[in-house]
């Protein structure tokens, strides 16, 4: 693995009108000069992201997929409206040029922001990596978290970014709500898991911005450095509890390696890869926190949150409106997910 960014050639369902696009450009985005051509990155399966090339530089496009949506899905506008309020407090995120809200642009709402020119990292475990990369990549991830849970969201325009109250209450909500609304079949596990996940919930100390799908191949890290360049994927980010965040990046660490972000029995010692308990130490000392509560309903609900997010992919497929080639292949972890979000559930007190 080298890190390369990798795009596709775009499938015709996937293309963009080009001269509109262009016009479009020209009028928006500081500095643009056409032609261009575009790519389609390759990965993601929530809101289909391009690369766009011309004579004054790389560029990237986010787009809402084309045909039937669920409700609050695949919210570009909102994540653009973060990027923006993020960029000039200096915390990394790609440079914001522009949203689109008028359709008849492209056939979807999108936006345009800078190309990071850097490596994505897939693989958790870092194979490629020697044990001091490693170890300093992970520290990059962390401390990145750290600060953007420490950012002031006032001061960045994004005081009203999410609603108050228990972060999680709502999110345990909406995550059903979105489940029910793509239920394919009933599965017992799931059902038992919206009987106690709202019943549990743990108080609410903090509120920060939350990314909400912190992970290893969500940011691009500098070509020649251990420093996050920028963090991508803003689909799911809100004002929230920071733990919510902190434990699904965890998550990484009782989860089995695959060639994502799991890396399971591949900490401490010469791996490189510090322990769970090597970065919950350095997070905290970050952040000023004590310590963290017991992890094991934390790992359950961003559990059953994926469950629900994987089931709307699922959803997507036999609608038609996947976009991705895996999305097949991440619509049968359903069952996986919702059983590993019971095990954990038990774990944390669930009978």
């Amino acid at each position: 693995m080298t890190g390369e960014i990798n795009t596709i050639p775009v499938a015709e369902k996937d293309r963009l009108d080009e001269a509109k696009l262009t016009e479009w450009m020209v009028a928006n985005v500081e500095g643009f000069t056409g032609p261009l051509t575009y790519a389609k990155f390759a990965g993601g399966q929530s809101n289909p992201t391009y690369r766009i090339d011309s004579p004054s530089g790389s560029y990237v496009l986010r787009r809402k997929p084309f045909g039937p949506l669920l409700p609050s899905a695949h919210a570009v506008d909102r994540e653009y409206r973060l990027i923006a309020g993020l960029y000039p407090t200096g915390f990394p995120v790609a440079r914001p040029y522009e949203l689109c809200t008028d359709e008849s642009v492209i056939g979807a709402v999108f936006y345009v922001m800078g190309y990071a020119d850097g490596r994505n990292l897939w693989d958790g475990t870092l194979p490629d990596y020697a044990p001091a990369e490693r170890t300093a990549i992970y520290h990059a991830m962390g401390d990145t978290l750290a600060a953007l849970h420490k950012t002031d969201y006032v001061a960045a325009g994004l005081g009203d970014y999410g609603k108050p109250g228990n972060y999680f209450e709502r999110q345990v909500a909406r995550w059903t709500k979105q489940y029910r609304m793509s239920e394919t079949e009933h599965m017992p596990e799931v059902e038992r898991l919206i009987e106690f996940l709202p019943r549990t919930i743990p108080p609410q100390e903090r509120t920060a911005i939350v990314h909400g799908d912190y992970r290893i191949d969500n940011m691009i890290f500098a070509a020649s450095e251990p420093r996050v360049l920028a963090v991508l994927d803003w689909e799911l980010s809100t004002l929230g509890d920071p733990l919510a965040d902190f434990s699904y990046f965890l998550m990484s660490w009782v989860t089995e390696p695959e060639g994502r972000s799991g890396v399971k029995g591949r900490t401490g010692g010469e791996t490189g890869i510090p322990t769970m308990e090597e970065m919950v130490d350095r997070y905290c000392a970050a952040t000023g926190r004590d310590g963290v509560p017991d992890l094991n309903w934390y790992f359950s609900y961003n559990l059953f949150r994926l469950t629900g997010i994987v089931q709307g992919i699922k959803k997507r497929i036999v609608d038609g409106t996947a976009s991705s080639a895996q999305a097949e292949k991440s619509a049968a972890g359903v069952y996986r997910l919702a059983k590993a979000s019971w095990d954990f559930a038990v774990k944390a007190g669930a009978e």
